[in-house]
């Protein structure tokens, strides 16, 4: 192992999508596995890790709030369904030898311990990778704000948001040519240029208290283990 990890404690957050089969929706097993083979290829590594993840794939609570639906039904949906992705993508994990512990914002003691904030850091501790569902327990509040909640409450060094796409862009990359990938970013910036990092109320958070954000591409191959291993990938968001 040639790499000296540049985190101790890392969490990552997944889109739902991650997990989306060719439709765009569902929970698709093969895509889970693929996540659980990336987590895998760190593993050597030594670093920490803990994960959060939405749930798009299942739940759009904008759908049903189009719909005259109430906001708090809507946004506890998206919760619960933030707990079945979290169990599939635990299965697939444990499947690849990674040993994983869901907690759940919301008690359900029958499929997932309750969070709680210490047990959860002697999971970490001893080297199983943790999976936070239920968003922080509250409604208007998005799984990227539990993201930034959690990496802050368990003492994460870096906020890891994994997507589709190698950093952040100026506009859209897949319908601009000509957009521009920044390597950093400031808080304020991000915030004032309404890039789509993470949502404000997550970006302010990790602002107050100096965590950086790192965005990087999950399905870039060996992305996230050069990013950890202190490689520039992607773009980090900091002070």
């Amino acid at each position: 192992m040639s790499e000296r990890p540049k985190y101790r404690r890392v969490l990552i957050k997944l889109s739902g999508e991650a997990l989306a089969g060719p439709q765009g929706f569902g929970v698709d097993p093969l895509q889970a596995e693929k996540v659980a083979s990336h987590l895998a290829g760190i593993a050597d590594l030594g670093i920490q890790i803990a994960l959060v993840i939405g749930a798009g794939n299942i739940w759009r609570g904008r759908r049903g709030l189009e719909r005259g639906m109430d906001r708090a039904t809507a946004d506890y949906m998206g919760m619960l369904a933030t707990v079945v992705n979290a169990m599939a993508l635990m299965d697939a994990m444990e499947r690849a030898g990674i040993i994983t512990r869901v907690q759940s914002a919301i008690e359900m003691r029958q499929v997932a311990e309750p969070y709680i904030r210490r047990r959860a850091i002697r999971h970490l501790e001893k080297g199983r990778v943790v999976i936070f569902g239920g968003g922080t327990g509250n409604p208007y509040f998005s799984t990227d704000t539990a993201a930034a909640l959690r990496a802050m409450e368990i003492g994460a060094d870096v906020l890891i948001k994994a997507t589709k796409v190698d950093g952040v862009y100026d506009s859209d990359p897949m319908t601009n040519p000509q957009a521009r990938k920044f390597d950093r970013l400031t808080y304020i910036d991000t915030l004032n240029r309404r890039l789509e990092v993470m949502d404000s109320t997550a970006i302010s958070l990790c602002m107050d208290n100096h965590l950086p954000i790192l965005v990087l591409n999950l399905w870039e191959e060996g992305a996230l283990r050069r990013a950890l291993a202190g490689e520039p990938v992607g773009t980090l968001v900091c002070d």
